[in-house]
């Protein structure tokens, strides 16, 4: 058996799987219990796991959890545990790394990038057909770039990152900010006068942080995802039509920006780290 596990920083999802065939799904915030002792506790019930891979939305190096800003750690270096422990292989990356994995194969790419907005703001890069991590797996960590100060801090502890701007858990922190209903979505923002500016920042700050991704990496193709992606479409055409403001051109030139048409890359892509080795 193999349990696949999405860590991501609002829920953690579980599929297990025998060969090829899902057996299981469980659900579980990730705000309510340590990510080891929830494997765990799986684990006791589904004693014939061998293999487990997990996308994790935080900074990961060599099967050793770095940080998480917004998930509980019990045990850092994971893969070690579970393997001396209880003898079972464990492959753990960052949720987008996993996720451009996923999408660079789906997609027959060799140089693309996986811009998700979620909890947070995440990126993963292939380039040449190689995956950047960087010396300590954090080359890529755009949502936690410095773009301008908030009123409040993010889960990394700095309150200037382009995160606490573009992402779900921003426009949750600025509508506790400003009293505004939590549950008005992003384009009931957008098409209410009093509080458009939270999504004209959020639009601004997204805009750059693709920009920025694009200038520096090169794609061929960027992917976006995520459920604040998801939940609004029209983010994708606003984003093509917008971002030739911001980008550098000639590293936009002949750049393609597209929705995802992967169900769940970050959890594809954990399944291929077992796969590849």
């Amino acid at each position: 058996m193999t349990l696949v596990i999405d860590a991501g920083g609002t829920h953690l999802r579980a599929e297990i799987y025998r060969e090829d065939k899902l057996l299981k799904k469980l659900n579980e915030k990730s705000s309510a219990v340590g990510l080891a002792s929830w494997i765990e506790t799986i684990i006791k019930e589904y004693s014939d796991v061998k293999t487990i891979c997990i996308s994790y939305a935080g900074q990961v190096k060599n099967g050793v959890i770095i940080s998480a800003p917004n998930i509980k750690v019990d045990i850092h270096e994971i893969k070690e545990y579970f393997k001396e422990k209880y003898e079972i292989g464990l492959f753990i990356e960052n949720d987008l790394n996993c996720a451009v994995l996923a999408e660079g194969t789906y997609l027959k790419e060799e140089d693309i990038c996986a811009v998700y907005v979620g909890t947070g703001l995440g990126l993963g890069v292939v380039s040449s057909g190689n995956l950047i991590t960087g010396f300590s797996g954090v080359a890529t960590e755009l949502g936690h770039i410095p773009y301008k100060e908030a009123p409040f801090e993010c889960g990394c502890g700095k309150d200037n990152c382009i995160e606490l701007f573009a992402s779900g858990s921003a426009l949750a922190k600025w509508k506790k900010h400003k009293n505004i209903d939590s549950k008005l979505t992003l384009q009931e923002l957008k098409e209410t006068p009093e509080f458009s500016e939270i999504y004209e920042e959020f639009e601004l700050a997204l805009l750059y942080a693709i920009s920025t991704a694009i200038t520096l990496f090169n794609p061929k193709v960027v992917v976006l995802g995520g459920g604040i992606i998801e939940s609004n479409p029209k983010l994708e055409s606003i984003i093509a039509s917008k971002i030739k403001n911001y980008a550098m051109p000639v590293a936009l030139d002949g750049v393609k920006i597209m929705t995802t048409k992967l169900k769940n890359a970050p959890t594809i892509g954990a399944l291929m780290l077992r796969d590849s080795k």
